[in-house]
């Protein structure tokens, strides 16, 4: 079983940028697609971006298109989503998941972190 760890979350100002990381354990990383998703307080969790397990196709929800992205890099099982021009609603829990395959929707996910607040002030 993977154990994924994410890590970055934080409070920043309205246009400023944060880093997520999300460590994973396991040799098998490479083979798997990753994505992350987030939960806003009182909302449904929530589709962000994903890729596939060689970081050469990328896909994201339309809310963060062209201001987040997501990246890989299989040599040390680490998955990072930069987030630039941030919003306060953008503020939620972001977690990291594995993919079984790399699509949209919760259940093509079956491994899941434990979380990482991001708090967008204005």
């Amino acid at each position: 079983q993977v154990q994924l760890v994410e890590s970055g979350g934080g409070l920043v100002q309205a246009g400023g940028s944060l880093r997520l990381s999300c460590a994973a354990s396991g040799r098998t990383f490479s083979s798997y697609a990753m994505g992350w998703f987030r939960q806003a307080p009182g909302k449904e969790r929530e589709f962000v971006a994903r890729l596939n397990w060689s970081g050469s196709s990328t896909y994201y929800a339309d809310s963060v298109k062209g201001r987040f992205t997501i990246s890989r890099d299989n040599a040390k099982n680490m998955v990072y989503l930069q987030m630039n021009s941030l919003k306060p609603e953008d503020t939620a829990v972001y977690y990291c998941a594995r993919g079984v395959v790399a699509g949209t929707r919760q259940s093509d996910y079956d491994s899941w972190g434990q979380g990482t607040q991001v708090t967008v002030s204005s």
